[in-house]
């Protein structure tokens, strides 16, 4: 498994699992129309694995 620590790199999946020592209150963002998401941040010593693949990649 490879460990990827550069500034930028993006991680995409069907489920993320993420593991830190202080996680920031979760804030709705606007995804698509009316379509809303939720964003949190994780920091100190922060890790996110892939847990369930994407089925279709475009």
């Amino acid at each position: 498994m490879t460990t990827y620590t550069e500034k930028g790199t993006i991680i995409k999946g069907n489920r993320l699992v993420a593991e830190a020592r202080k996680i920031t209150d979760a804030v709705v963002i606007v995804k698509s129309g009316r379509h809303k998401a939720q964003r949190v941040i994780l920091k100190d010593n922060a890790m996110c694995y892939i847990d369930r693949k994407l089925k279709f990649i475009k």
